[in-house]
């Protein structure tokens, strides 16, 4: 058992190598294989290894002594226990349908190209795989820093358009700031406490050595680096613009790897945040916040992807709300149910964009329901589960969200209840001015529309199944559950704070959050298939359209000012200062040395002289005595 757990991330790393390295020699056909194929095995052996660790418990395995060091020791070693096997579920199982939908949605690339692609791809998995499976801080940044490379990647893949590029170090170096915080954390925990090990770390006597404001501190370091990775506010822009990639790339991006890495993160360490209030406060705060912020956004936008993008970072909100609140559960569980909701819609908008050949404007679409049945039907499904409708998974983990909030502080279940009501509006004016009402293109290019290619359904059937489904694994007691998905974590997620509700309160909740969402569902159909929003907003929703020009902001007060600095230092410092002083030293020996051979008169006698001279200073140097600096006094004054 232990080797298998050793091929969870071998596998992928070793279809990363191959497609790699034999990009220019490889058939796209077995490009597609080896790529798909390594990540499908990685699928069934963590199903495996999920089944044993419910039978038996979670392990530890170390491969070999990473760091030795005098005061420490740190291990290269994996945890598999409850949390981090469901994260290797979702990771290679929607991880396997994205390569597999990227088999057809790519394949107008080069040979060469589509064999790169494949390689990030499966890097990608590898790293988020070590990042989830590391039995220790440094081996989840190793991780967590080999995501960040290849959304890098991933993001500039097409490299000879600028913007892209702009995108991919925008993604970048916006996580650079966040990654530092994650680096001072492990360090304050190494000074403190001597260990970076879960095992070790969250035992009574390693705790003890913490004072009250180093877990403060540590807490918040380490959610800096969740805030960047899940994309909080203020470290949330970048994750819009990774729209820039491959619309697969968005799927894995935004739905089961790069952005749930806080989550899982916070997660995982949910001993020390239940130990500072003050973080899980300024969690919460921060949480919501960028729910509804980024829900207003979303209301306006209409590129298909990012629509899909600020959606993404509203539910994200919802899980750091959950995080701040205590309910770790149910940050993972929405975690799960997101991640087959959200690959699904970013893999229908990809088929949307396949079948109109690169059109993401949803205002140049329009009645799509007939001409592509499955897509429509699928999306449809996805919408539905987000906007938290019943019984679809979106309904259950968001339900159990707000009622933790409300319980904890009924202003985030106000907020979070209003932020429902947008997403309910602003996805289904995206599926209502995308699929329903008439086709707004030529007629030539309607006679062109047809559904995408079976590689492409298949992977959206199997989505729309589990987004229809998977909620049920945490459906709660006040709807006759027992929470399966509660049980399975608990022995991971130990400081979970439990919050008990009426029954009569509960039902109220959910009936007002659930009648809300449908009206607000109704009249984004109502008004959106019969007329929808072609002209470019004015007023308020230029504003919303324009991000709230949160972008033009950050231009003013940091990278202007920055690239600014940049200029002085390089101008005035290295050139004026540095480079001029190397420079002048180079001229200042040029011109001694000039000056100098002037002394070279060719006069055997003038050379004697200056050596006799040279000698008597020596002479003098060497036998230094008092009597001799006497003489040289009577002689010269």
């Amino acid at each position: 058992m232990n080797n298998l757990i050793y091929l969870v991330p071998l596998l992928p790393l070793i279809g990363f190598l191959i497609n790699g390295l034999g990009r220019k020699h490889l058939s796209k056909p077995l490009i597609a294989t080896i790529g798909s194929g390594t990540i499908l095995l990685s699928f069934i052996i963590s199903i495996v290894l999920f089944f044993d660790i419910k039978a038996t418990g979670g392990k530890v395995i170390t491969a070999f002594t990473f760091i030795n060091a005098d005061a420490f020791k740190i291990d290269f070693s994996f945890q598999l226990d409850n949390l981090s096997s469901l994260f290797l579920l979702i990771i290679t199982g929607i991880g396997f349908l994205i390569h597999l939908y990227s088999a057809a949605y790519m394949d107008e690339e080069k040979p060469d190209h589509y064999a790169r692609y494949f390689a990030y791809l499966n890097l990608f998995v590898f790293s988020m795989l070590l990042l989830v499976m590391g039995a220790n801080y440094v081996i989840m940044y190793i991780g967590w820093e080999g995501v960040a490379l290849c959304s890098y990647l991933l993001i500039g893949f097409w490299f000879k358009n600028d913007n892209y590029n702009y995108a991919a170090n925008k993604a970048f170096i916006m996580n650079r700031v966040g990654d530092l915080g994650f680096v001072l954390a492990i360090f304050w925990l190494l000074t403190k406490t001597g260990t970076v090990s879960f095992n070790e770390l969250f035992t009574d006597a390693t705790l003890a050595k913490l004072s009250t404001t180093d877990i403060t501190a540590i807490t918040l370091l380490l959610f800096i680096g969740g805030a960047s990775k899940s994309a909080q506010i203020p470290l949330y822009t970048w994750l819009p613009d990774a729209m820039a990639g491959p619309t697969p790339i968005s799927a894995l991006i935004h739905a089961a790897t790069m952005v749930t890495a806080g989550i899982y993160m916070i997660a995982r360490s949910n001993i020390l945040y239940s130990m500072s209030e003050v973080t899980q406060h300024i969690i919460a705060i921060l949480g919501i916040a960028t729910a509804f912020f980024s829900a207003t956004i979303a209301i306006k936008q209409n590129d298909i992807k990012k629509v899909l993008a600020y959606s993404t970072v509203s539910q994200l909100g919802y899980m750091f709300l959950a995080l701040g609140v205590g309910a770790y559960t149910g940050a993972v569980f929405h975690v799960m149910t997101h991640a087959f909701f959200k690959a699904l819609l970013f893999l229908g908008a990809g088929s949307v964009i396949y079948a109109l050949h690169h059109e993401q404007d949803i205002r140049n679409m329009g009645g799509l329901k007939k001409k592509m049945p499955i897509t429509h039907l699928t999306f449809l499904l996805a919408c539905l589960a987000i906007a938290g409708i019943p019984p679809f998974s979106g309904f259950f983990s968001k339900d159990e969200i707000l009622a933790v909030a409300f319980a904890k502080n009924p202003i985030y279940w106000v907020l979070g209840v209003a932020t429902s009501i947008l997403t309910a509006f602003y996805m289904f004016r995206l599926y209502a001015t995308t699929f329903l009402g008439k086709y707004r293109g030529t007629d030539e290019q309607a006679k062109h529309i047809h559904e995408s290619p079976k590689t492409m359904t298949i992977p959206l059937i199997i989505l729309a199944v589990f987004s229809v489904i998977a909620g049920f694994v945490g459906v709660p007691t006040v709807l006759g559950g027992s929470h399966q998905l509660h049980q399975y974590l608990s022995p991971v997620l130990s400081a979970e704070k439990v919050f008990h509700l009426e029954h009569s309160t509960e039902y109220m909740l959910m009936g007002i959050t659930v009648a809300l969402a449908v009206i607000a569902i109704f009249y984004a159909i109502n008004k959106y298939s019969k007329k929808p929003e072609l002209n470019e907003p004015s007023g308020l929703g230029k504003i919303l359209a324009n991000k709230w020009y949160v972008d033009e902001l950050y231009d003013a007060i940091i990278v202007k000012p920055v690239l600014a600095l940049g200029s002085f230092l390089k101008n005035i410092i290295e050139k004026s200062g540095i480079d001029a002083l190397v420079n002048n030293v180079g001229t200042f020996v040029q011109y001694a040395a000039r000056q100098l051979r002037l002394v070279q008169t060719g006069q055997v006698a003038g050379y004697i002289m200056m050596m006799v001279l040279a000698i008597v200073v020596f002479v003098l140097l060497w036998f230094y005595d008092a009597s001799i600096l006497k003489l040289i006094g009577k002689l010269f004054y």
